[in-house]
């Protein structure tokens, strides 16, 4: 487990606020199974609602 001591807490507050600002991304990458699967459902949700709209 990591230190949870106040100099331990401090620090990483100061290093969350050096850090610099980044988009979130807008879907998720990589190539794990728990990704395919997700964005396999995805296009079978979106695949799904273009039948319907269209």
């Amino acid at each position: 487990m990591t230190a949870r001591t106040a100099r331990k807490i401090e620090i990483q507050k100061k290093k969350r606020n050096r850090a610099i600002p980044r988009a979130k991304l807008s879907r998720p990458q990589g190539n794990t199974s728990a990704v395919r699967k997700m964005l396999k459902r995805q296009a079978g949700k979106a695949r799904a609602n273009k039948a319907v709209t269209a």
